[in-house]
């Protein structure tokens, strides 16, 4: 995963996608640079818009997230609805 997110701080840096630089960004991280994983990487990327690729990543992402946060919102809801009704039940003992 280190090589991914070397290629992804390179890109973001604005410096040039190569096997040097991916070995050197994850040889900072502590780890030993794979040359044949690099060289991979590297040439798996060649022609690749690395932009267009982490925004479909994001907008595949979304609906995920989305639904996620539905559920809970829902059960929220029912846990109010409880608590209403039991200060109304206790109003109805006093009234």
């Amino acid at each position: 995963m280190n090589y991914v997110y070397g290629v992804l701080l390179l890109h973001s840096a604005g410096k040039e996608l190569n096997e040097a630089n991916v070995s050197k960004v994850v040889e900072a991280t502590g780890e030993k640079a794979d040359p044949a994983q690099v060289k991979a990487l590297v040439a798996s990327l060649n022609g690749v818009n690395i932009e267009e690729a982490v925004k479909q990543a994001v907008v595949a992402a979304a609906p995920a997230q989305g639904h996620a946060a539905g559920p809970a919102k829902a059960e929220e809801k029912k846990e109010e609805k409880p608590k209403e009704e039991s200060v109304e039940g206790l109003a109805s003992l006093f009234g």
